[in-house]
């Protein structure tokens, strides 16, 4: 089974838990990159990133390095930006189409993750979600601990779709 991470990071927690899933499972890894990503990392984030929600701006993404087609197994995570994921997964979404694939969500978040799971799911209808979860900064916040939390979820879920494909054999 090919299994694929796909991500967007602005502050480096969701890569770093991106990171921990694929070497977990042994996965590739897909970083959303914007052609150009917004700048501020000071309090005038949370109203650049409100307003990117709210207007539901599409930026421009780098080219993939991996097709999500070619995989049988996708970790998607991202930041909560206004109780939703972040741009760069709306790019994501719009641009590639997931049929058929078995899902797993995941975001990292500064207090609440909102409806996020709801809202990525409707949009990747048509697939199978087979997990989620979520982080509280976890570069903040034990990191370790979160690390490993990542690694056994992430373990958890592609044992549990493993043992599904060996049974239909």
């Amino acid at each position: 089974m090919k299994i694929l991470v796909i991500y967007y990071s602005f502050e480096g927690n969701t890569k770093f838990i991106a990171e921990s899933i694929a070497d977990a499972v042994g996965a590739d890894i897909l970083e959303l990159k914007p052609k150009k990503e917004m700048k501020t990392h000071n309090f005038m984030k949370y109203f650049w990133g409100g307003k990117k929600i709210v207007m539901k701006e599409k930026p421009i993404l780098l080219p993939f390095d991996k097709n999500p087609q070619d995989y049988d197994i996708l970790f998607i995570g991202t930041p909560v930006w206004v109780w939703t994921y972040a741009p760069p997964l709306y790019t994501f979404f719009e641009s590639v189409e997931l049929n058929n694939k078995k899902i797993a969500l995941f975001c990292c978040n500064a207090g609440g993750k909102g409806k996020i799971f709801e809202k990525m799911s409707k949009i990747l209808s048509g697939n199978e979600i087979v997990g989620e979860i979520d982080f509280l900064e976890p570069l903040k916040n034990d990191s370790e601990n979160n690390r490993n939390i990542a690694i056994q979820w992430a373990k958890q879920i592609v044992d549990g779709i493993k043992k599904l494909f060996d049974n239909d054999i």
